[in-house]
Parts: C-alpha cells; structure tokens; sequence
C-alpha cells in the first residue's frame, strides 16, 4: 500500500478553501452513453471512488491546472520522455501525463489479475507446444500455416527446453472496457513489452502533486515492480551461480525506449549494456568493465529477435552479440523473453486465444476477447470489405497505432485506398468492430473532458506469475480519439487500484 504523508499546510488548505465554497470541478462534465470510470453507471456504489471522486470534485480548476503544470515541468525536469518517428526525424518529447487517476476497485482488479495470470500461462503453454510436440496443431485448434508461416516464428527455437518452460517472462496485455462496463483483451505483447516505466513515474508524480488527495486512500503500491523482475530474471542464470549477473541489453540511445531501459536498470540495479559492451568467448556471456571482462549470467533483452545475434539472425546487425543465441541455448545464460515468443502475440493468433486456454487450462477465459475477424480467411475478408466503414482494421505484425484503420473515422478516399491495400495482402490483416472503449475525466485545455482511455497491465513471471497492481493508463487525448498509443498523440494516467 502507498504511504502517503502530506507535508505543511498549502495544499490540505487549498482543497478545504474550496470544499468550503462548495465548488464541483465536474460541472458540465457529461460523458454520454460512453461507459465513465469516475461516474460507473450501472454498478453498485464503492466507497473508494466515491472518496476519490468527492475529493477531485471540491478541487477548483485553477488549483488542479496549476498542479498539473507543475507535474508536466517536473516530467520535463526528470526526462521521462519517449521518441516520435516521422519520416525526417527522431523527437524527444515529454509523455502526456493527466493528473486525475483512473480507479480501479479491488474487486475489479481481482478479475484483472486472475485474467492476465490466466493468459500469460495459456501464452506460455502455447510457445511450448509449437516449438516441441505440436499438438495444438495436429489437433486442429489453430490452423497449422498461421504458425508455421508466421514470421515471427523461430525455427531454431525448434527442440529447444527454456528454463521452467517460460517464454514470455515480461508480458503486458492490453485490456479495453466497453460502454457496458465489460473488460476484455485487446491484444497480447509478448516480445518486449514497454510502459512500465511510465507506470512507477506516474505514481511518483501524483504521490508529489496530489499527496493531499491521496492522503488516508488504501491505494496498491508499484513500487515492486523492479525487484520483482530481478528475481524473476536471476531465477533463469545457470544452475548452480548464487549470485547471478543480470544485465539489461538495449539498441542504444536512439530507441524510443531508452528512458524505460534506464529506468529499469536502475531499479533493478543492474549494468545498462549495449551489444558492444558483451563479448562471447568459450560459449559464455562476458561484459567488458574498466577492471576486464566480468561474467554475465541473465541478459533481459529490450531489441527485437532480428538483432540479438548475427550469427544467428541479421548477419548486418550491429546492436546485438555475436554467439549470444548458442552461448543461450548452452545454458550458459538465461535470456528474457526467450527468442520467437512474438507468434503468440501476433493478432492473427490473437483471435484463436480463448481456444488456445480452453485447449491448455481447460478452463473458460476470465476476460473475453474482442470479437475478430481474420482477413487471411475468405469469410474474414468479404465481412471486411462488406462492413470497412464500421470496423477498425490492423495488420497483425504492427504495434504502437501504426498501419490500422477506423472504419467510422475514415474518409471515403481513406477507404478506399485501405480497401485496394486490404485486398492485395488480406493475410496482413484482421478487423474488429469499433468497441466504444470506457472514458475517464481529463483535463484538457484547461476543462475537464471525457477521454478514451485502456489499461496495460504487466505480469512477470518466474517460478509463478506476478502481476504489477494496475498498469499503464494511456489515455487518447484529442477529442473523440479511440487510439491511445504515445505515437499517436495518446498520453496516460495514473491507475489507483484500491486496496
């Protein structure tokens, strides 16, 4: 639980010179038919929120906006930043950051925990299976070419026994919630899930800027994650080393990411590396330092499979080690995520998920996928192009908002330019009805607005699956947006899971 102590008087005496004026920050604020996070039509009352939303609601504009501007300079100060790439350039920017919390009731967040704990063994069993006996597919479950032919599957991954048959050891999956008030996934991120970061910072943030409404709210601490991940990774060093050398291997500066890659190593306590940094010699990972080479025993990999060695991979890779995949497969280093896990989170595969934990749990999902239509398929692809104007379209490999299309959004030129591109590659592609994803009071341009908002939660999993209490909030923050990826002009909040 977080431990929130206010210090000196301004800000208590801020919020009590307004409660006493009987002011309501939501005033005028009406979030329609959309499903609201704050407001939670149709539910029984919870206490926590309603604590929570009396006490945003006795805060006057100004003071929230002021407290606001203070939390964007302290981002700006601090670096939290992510890169935006365009087609000239690579920009820094400051991660949008609302301060009004997305609440998450403990009863919800049980269901939520449940559910990814549920999903990430499902996700697990499947890598599993694919790379050894086969059996979902001899079995008919998921048709055979969406795995073998998939480019994100690993063929010399083939026979090959992982540590404690984890694949995905940092996995985040994307959960939506509709205008009904149900969750359900979104998508599944297997391969190097990023956000994290942004998560503990955001709580950071609002345990400086919102100590006095924070002030005697059991809310779930975040501050396990770093520890947590280091013990999950040196649980998969070597058998016999007691005292295991992780370290993080990231592309280097220029990736989008690099603020979360320092973030993490710094939490974990471990060295920030490159791929120049590591050496192979005798099938065994060594790091160079000022005082010789030193053993490296675990690599938590932030760059994707075609560059983690170009012995194996990419022969023109520069960003990862040469030998690293033989000296892994030695079991002379633990690698996290393991290579090839990015078939089990492709959005083809995506759609066959309820029977693939049916398959390997036997056991009903806890959250529901959202209904998907597989374009590669003939059925698939004439309900697309009959109904474009109504769905939302994404190619299966691409991630970060890029290459989709949302039907209802779209102009007619737009459409039919996407449907020339859909019918020339319709096995790139899968569509989903346009789910009115819930909303959460913002503050933007200087009033509070309903928003768009979903939820990334991140498990770790070792010898068991952890959970990280809440996840990322991302938030779209241009008006009637459903896209709230950072590269899409989305920002985030922090998620307040109550004890």
């Amino acid at each position: 639980m977080e431990q929130v102590q206010t210090q000196g008087g301004a800000p208590l005496g801020e919020l009590s010179q307004v409660a006493a004026a009987v002011q309501d920050l939501f005033t005028g604020y009406d979030p329609g038919a959309r499903f609201c996070e704050m407001l939670r039509p149709g539910l029984p009352p919870d206490a926590g929120v309603d604590r929570v939303r009396e006490r945003f609601a006795h805060l006057d504009p100004e003071t929230l906006l002021r407290r606001a501007n203070r939390a964007e300079q302290e981002l700006l100060d601090r670096g939290i930043t992510f890169t935006v790439y365009s087609d000239a350039d690579a920009i820094d920017r400051v991660f949008p950051f609302d301060l009004i919390p997305r609440i998450i009731t403990a009863a919800e967040w049980t269901r939520i925990d449940l559910g990814v704990q549920q999903r990430v063994a499902a996700i697990n069993a499947f890598l599993h299976d694919v790379y050894h006996e086969q059996h979902i597919l001899k079995d008919g479950v998921v048709p055979t070419e969406l795995v073998l032919g998939n480019a994100a599957y690993c063929k010399a991954m083939v026979g090959f026994e992982v540590p404690q048959r984890c694949y995905a050891h940092v996995c985040g999956i994307d959960i939506v919630r509709d205008q009904h008030g149900e969750f359900m996934v979104l998508e599944d991120n297997a391969r190097t899930p990023s956000g994290v970061a942004y998560v503990v910072e955001n709580r950071h943030t609002s345990l400086r800027t919102l100590a006095d409404m924070m002030e005697g709210i059991r809310v779930r601490s975040v501050g396990e994650y770093g520890p947590r991940l280091h013990h999950a990774l040196t649980e998969i060093a070597p058998a016999g080393v007691l005292d295991p050398q992780v370290v993080l291997l990231s592309p280097g500066i220029f990736n989008s990411a690099y603020f979360e890659h320092v973030f993490l190593a710094r939490e974990m306590g471990v060295p920030l590396v490159e791929g120049s940094d590591l050496v192979v010699e005798n099938a065994r990972v060594w790091m160079r330092t000022t005082a010789g080479l030193e053993p490296v025993h675990t690599i938590y990999r932030r760059l994707n499979d075609d560059f983690l060695d170009p012995d194996v991979f990419r022969p023109d890779s520069t960003l990862g080690v040469r030998g690293l995949f033989d000296a892994w497969r030695r079991g002379n280093v633990g690698l996290a995520n393991a290579v090839g896990t990015g078939v089990a989170d492709d959005k083809a595969i995506y759609a066959y998920m309820p029977r693939i934990v049916r398959y390997y749990l036997d056991q009903e999902p806890i959250l529901p996928n959202v209904q998907t239509n597989l374009c590669a398929e003939a059925e698939g692809l004439t309900y697309t192009l009959d109904h474009l104007a109504e769905l939302v379209v994404k190619p299966v490999a691409e991630s970060g908002g890029y290459g989709l299309i949302i039907g209802p959004h779209a102009t007619r030129a737009e459409l039919d330019e996407f449907r020339t591109k859909l019918k020339a590659n319709p096995t790139n592609y899968i569509s989903q009805p346009v789910i009115q994803l819930s909303v959460a009071p913002t503050l933007c341009d200087g009033e509070i607005s309903p928003r768009h908002i979903d939820l990334r939660p991140f498990a770790i999993t070792g010898k068991s699956t952890w959970v990280l209490p809440g996840g990322l909030t991302r938030v779209a923050l241009k008006k009637g947006s459903l896209v709230v990826n950072s590269s899409q002009g989305g920002g985030s909040k922090d998620t307040w899971v109550l004890e």
